[in-house]
């Protein structure tokens, strides 16, 4: 397993990272601890949770995962061999996450009260790298449309001011309760915001990395964001790689597999756009021509970007984890990369 610095800090996490949002519904206690101890003996030493799981988002679960953690920890007694990662949600209307049973927003009460309850159901004392899961201010989903909509930028009356949300997380950094801090969901003016704010302050937590969608079909990243991850060393933790399971083929012709996540929950609109399923069929194409296994290739490809710092895979089976984790040791030949930038040439990102 490769092992890579995490932005600035003197942290060494493993190039692929443990994901963990299936547990507590979709997944039991009992196989997402099978999954930790195998990931884990392969080297895996970061895990990424966040107060939101599991998905999808419900008041009776939110947590769940977390406190599925937290008992692997008492269990095993290894907190010290897991770099952790979770996230506080950003904006949104959902009231079961605080005790006022009010709206989310990033400001110092919730980010206080977040962590505090984070820290309980995970059973430490610390989290390595806390998230802001989604912006605070209106955002279009994921942050890197294709096309701009005004609309879903247009700012709120009652935006937490960036300098406000560093203060609380600098708060939370003196008091031990985190190590460092990171992003997701976020654009390129909005990490920039964040690293010129801190370095303005000077006393305040950088950012240190920023976990957002990056897949073949999806590489908007690539356009602002990659830059930026290089020259102020805040590195992709580079979620959904494989588009939810579509870059496998098993949705192909409206298929939908009994127990596969589309099928349980619809919620993969994301990936069902139009033009999605012409792109799969291309890079699928790519990947039996070469002889490799498409999961493994389209994770490879990731992994083997210069600005991704950890690949987060997920897994609901034993059988599926292995494959993801084993997909560390392929290395992608340069004809596949070619050919696999011929397609994104000709069809873009049709999952943004």
């Amino acid at each position: 397993m490769e092992y890579r610095q995490l932005g600035r800090t003197d942290l060494k996490v493993s190039a692929i990272c443990l994901g963990t949002m299936t547990w507590g519904q979709q997944n039991s206690e009992a196989e997402g601890h099978e999954q930790m101890d195998y990931a884990l003996a392969q080297g895996v030493n970061f895990f990424d949770t966040a107060e939101l799981y599991s998905i999808p988002p419900k008041a009776e679960t939110q947590g769940s995962t977390e406190r599925i953690i937290g008992n692997w920890f008492k269990a095993r007694g290894n907190r010290d061999k897991v770099i952790l990662a979770s996230k506080v949600v950003g904006r949104s209307g959902n009231d079961w996450f605080r005790d006022d049973k009010g709206p989310t927003r990033v400001n110092r009460r919730q980010i206080e009260e977040a962590v505090d309850k984070s820290l309980k159901r995970l059973q430490t004392d610390y989290i390595d790298l806390y998230q802001i899961h989604f912006p605070d201010r209106p955002m279009a989903w994921g942050s890197n449309p294709t096309r701009f909509g005004k609309t879903a930028f247009e700012p709120a009356v009652d935006e937490t001011p960036i300098a406000e949300q560093l203060d609380a997380f600098a708060g939370l950094v003196k008091a031990g309760k985190i190590r460092h801090l990171g992003l997701s969901n976020e654009s390129a003016w909005g990490t920039m915001s964040f690293v010129a704010e801190a370095q303005k302050q000077g006393d305040r937590p950088r950012v240190q990395s920023i976990q957002n969608a990056y897949s073949l079909l999806n590489r908007t990243f690539e356009t602002a964001l990659a830059e930026i991850a290089l020259r102020e060393q805040v590195g992709l933790l580079a979620y959904s790689p494989l588009a939810q399971g579509y870059l496998t083929g098993k949705y192909l012709d409206g298929a939908r597999p009994a127990g596969a996540r589309t099928t349980l929950f619809d919620r993969a609109q994301r990936y069902q756009t139009e033009g999605s399923e012409l792109a799969i069929k291309a890079y699928l194409a790519v990947a039996q021509e070469a002889g490799l296994d498409p999961a493994q290739m389209a994770l490879a490809f990731v992994t083997s970007r210069c600005f991704v710092t950890s690949n987060i895979i997920g897994a609901t089976s034993m059988a599926q984890l292995e494959i993801a984790i084993g997909s560390a040791s392929v290395t992608l030949p340069a004809e596949v990369e070619a050919k696999i930038d011929a397609i994104h040439q000709r069809v873009g990102n049709p999952c943004p």
